[in-house]
Formats: structure tokens, C-alpha cells, sequence
């Protein structure tokens, strides 16, 4: 399938799941042979540790940190702030600092494993705003979100395409919140020149640039591109190219997403407490089939409606089914509006490949779109839901996103000719 002849839709449609395509490949691996998840340049970087007192610190390590270890399967399992399906952490992240007093201007690796700024670029009179937007400088954060795509399709083949995307708004979604922590505004960008960033960070083919997050004061001035090509370090211990997942990314890249004037949310979090999500956010693996309270609901509702601070926009359509939410009839709903009533918790466990807790979850959302650009739609799915996670936990509420779900019947479960992007699901 060759990128140049497709569009986002019909890499979508290529890595649909139904009931016989998951009998039929049930897609098991083996744990052993797992990539590495984590990213680390050689020895000789200059490497800055993180202090979590310093607020500019503060802000950059809230964004992708190590929140949790635990042992599973005889390996100890690092969880950080960002959802990822499967655990497997596809994403890095990058950010030039400019302007910001006691800190080299430069590019950095955000090297989680161990709490640190990697120097990978320093910067005179040339930076990533050229690649972004031209004919301007920023004096503060531009923060850039990759894809090692191998840890994905390790496990999940063509379908981890998707899986990156979606990680990849989960990542947003955790620079989101950072940002709202420490009293800052951001901007997404999702439209700009991806590809060539991606030669000049010596990115190869293993590594892709996905979306960007700028945090701080826009200049009137001229930044030329990089004047030197990073060197190429591999992301992984080893590698198996996806020609699917490769023209997949080059298909979705250059093209344009919807355009809109940027709105920002207004949100009403205790930051304190929202850090305390923050930090706690897990996927839980087991609901109760408890009933959770309409105001809880409605607030989740809420805060999923808020605007998304970026031009570069997909509309994302949210469909509620609800099982047990107190003062609500079950059913099927889009926004507030009711479709259609009934009990469809069994319904919603099939559709979801039959996972127990679709169906034991108080609510399920599904997130629809009739999208121009594929890879901002996904994106936006995952920062939808990143906050999902985030308002569920800070009323104590659990959450789990879903990725994988019978897409054609889902599609026709909730009456809509727009493309299911993703599931996510919420419960005691």
C-alpha cells in the first residue's frame, strides 16, 4: 500500500478488527522479546538532572514521568504519567528551551529513565520554529512528540499505527496538564513540516515527529532550520521495519487538517488535587458493576466538551452509552441527547472483544469522526482521552481506555457512518 495513493480512511479501514479477524489471528507474542522503551543517547550528551523544586523543571518533568514501578512477569514495569496501550510507551519527547535564564537554548531529549534534559542541539540562530512556524521565534517551550513506532507494532502489527497515534494524544494530554499545574498556557500544532524535522533530528525510519506543543511568547523574527543534522541514535535495542506503519505516517503527515480560530478551555481543578490525578492515574483492569453519581457523570461529560487549544482541528463526535449512572436511564446518547434506550452492557463487552470490563463499567464512550486528517483525528482521540482519565480520577472515579473493538459493528451500534477512533470506558 504505497502512501502517495491512499489517504488516512484507508489505513483506517485496513486495520479494522471484526469477530473472524480476531479468531482468526488472535496476535500473541512472546514478553521476552519486547523492545526497549525507553530512549537514551550515548554517554558523551551533556545531561541536565531534573529538580522537581524548580518550576520550570517541575513543568517539564510533570510531563512524561515514571509515576509507578511494579513487577510483572518476573520484569519490573515502569508506568508514567501518559496512558499507552499495552503499556508499551511508544512516545518521546523533545523540547527547545529558549530565552528561559539558567538554561543553555538548545534542544533536549527528555530522557525519562533517568529524570533528566539530554543536549542534543544547541542553538544560535536557527531552532525548530522554522520547521513549525515560520517567520517566528519562541522565547520559552517548544515541546515535540515522536513515535517510535517498533514498540507498538512489536505487539500489534498494522493495527499499532492507530496505537501510536492515540499514545501520542495521551502525551499531549499529559503536557496539557503539566502546563495547567504550573499555570501555563500552550498551544497544539499539528500541521507543519514533519518530515523534514524528522531528517534533520536523524530520526531514519524509526522514529517519526507526531505533534507539537508550544509553551510560551511569540516573536516577530526570522529562525532559520537546523544548521546541522542531528546524529542518528536508535530508539530501540533492535529493530523490524512496517512498510504498512511507515506509509501509513507519510500518508497522514502533510495533509491538512481542519482549520479553526483557537479557543482555550476553562477549567475549574483544584491544581493540587489534579496533580494528585495526575500522579495516580492508572488503567484499571476490573470494574465492579457499580452505579456512579449523575454529578460525576456530568462533570466528566463537561470537561471532555471543553475546547482543545489548537487551529489545527478534527471534530470529534462523543457517544455515551451509559449502564449505571444514578437519576439517568441507560442507553445510548450523543452529548445529552438520548438515541435510544435499553440495558447494552453485554452489548458494549462484545463489541469491545469481549473485555469484562466494557462491560461492568458504569459508562462506555466511543469517540467518532468524520476527519480530513486521519493522524490529527487519532490524536485528538487520545488527548480526549487523557482527559477522560485525568476528570474521572480526580473525582474518584476509575478509567480505562480501549483500543480494540469490533469497528464495523460498533460503527453500526451507534447508528453513525463516521469512523469509531477509539473507546474508552468508566467505572467504580
Amino acid at each position: 500500500m504505497q502512501s502517495k495513493e491512499v489517504t488516512g480512511k484507508a489505513y483506517h479501514n485496513a486495520t479494522k478488527h471484526s469477530y473472524q479477524s480476531v479468531m482468526l489471528n488472535p496476535n500473541y507474542v512472546d514478553a521476552s522479546t519486547q523492545p526497549s522503551s525507553f530512549k537514551v543517547y550515548p554517554h558523551f550528551y551533556r545531561r541536565f538532572a531534573l529538580d522537581i523544586q524548580n518550576p520550570i523543571h517541575s513543568f517539564i518533568w510533570l510531563t512524561s514521568t515514571i509515576t509507578f514501578e511494579k513487577v510483572y512477569r518476573n520484569a519490573i514495569s515502569k508506568l508514567r504519567v501518559n496512558p499507552s496501550a499495552g503499556g508499551l510507551y511508544p512516545t518521546e519527547l523533545y523540547v527547545q528551551i529558549r530565552g528561559i535564564p539558567g538554561i543553555i537554548d538548545g534542544i533536549y531529549h527528555v530522557e525519562v529513565a533517568n529524570n533528566c534534559l539530554t543536549l542534543i542541539y544547541e542553538l544560535i540562530d536557527d531552532g525548530l520554529e522554522s520547521y513549525i512556524i515560520p517567520g517566528k521565534c519562541i522565547n520559552g517551550f517548544v515541546f515535540l512528540i515522536s513515535c517510535v513506532y517498533y514498540r507498538s507494532s512489536w505487539k500489534y502489527q498494522q493495527r499499532g499505527l492507530r496505537y501510536c497515534f492515540l499514545d501520542s494524544g495521551h502525551h499531549l494530554g499529559a503536557i496539557a496538564a503539566s502546563a495547567y499545574v504550573h499555570n501555563r498556557n500552550i498551544q497544539l500544532i499539528f500541521d507543519f513540516d514533519k518530515l523534514s524535522l524528522n531528517a534533520d533530528l536523524g530520526f531514519e525510519n524509526k522514529e517519526f515527529i507526531t505533534a507539537c506543543v508550544i509553551s510560551g511568547e511569540f516573536q516577530d523574527k526570522q529562525i532559520r532550520r537546523l544548521r546541522l543534522k542531528v546524529p542518528f541514535v536508535c530508539p530501540t535495542d533492535y529493530f523490524e521495519a512496517n512498510s504498512f506503519i511507515e506509509d501509513g505516517y507519510q500518508a497522514t503527515a502533510s495533509q491538512s487538517s481542519s482549520q479553526r480560530e483557537i479557543e482555550f478551555p476553562l477549567f475549574n481543578f483544584d491544581r493540587e488535587k489534579l496533580f494528585q490525578a495526575v500522579w495516580n492515574r492508572r488503567s484499571i483492569r476490573r470494574f465492579q458493576r457499580q452505579s456512579i453519581l449523575q454529578d460525576f457523570y456530568s462533570n466528566i461529560l463537561q470537561a471532555l466538551l471543553q475546547p482543545i487549544p489548537t487551529e489545527n482541528f478534527e471534530e470529534i463526535e462523543i457517544y455515551s452509552v451509559v449502564h449505571r449512572v444514578e437519576g439517568i436511564s441507560p442507553g445510548l446518547y450523543r452529548g445529552n441527547r438520548l438515541i435510544k434506550l435499553g440495558n447494552f452492557s453485554d452489548k458494549i463487552g462484545y463489541l469491545c472483544i469481549n473485555q469484562a470490563i466494557a462491560r461492568d463499567s458504569a459508562v462506555s464512550f466511543f469517540f467518532v469522526s468524520d476527519y480530513r486528517n486521519y493522524q490529527t483525528a487519532m490524536q485528538i482521540a487520545g488527548f480526549l482521552g487523557q482527559r477522560v482519565y485525568l476528570a474521572s480520577n480526580y473525582l474518584g472515579i476509575d478509567c480505562s481506555g480501549i483500543g480494540a473493538f469490533y469497528d464495523d459493528e460498533s460503527q453500526e451500534f451507534l447508528e453513525t457512518y463516521k469512523d469509531v477512533l477509539y473507546a474508552i470506558v468508566i467505572g467504580k
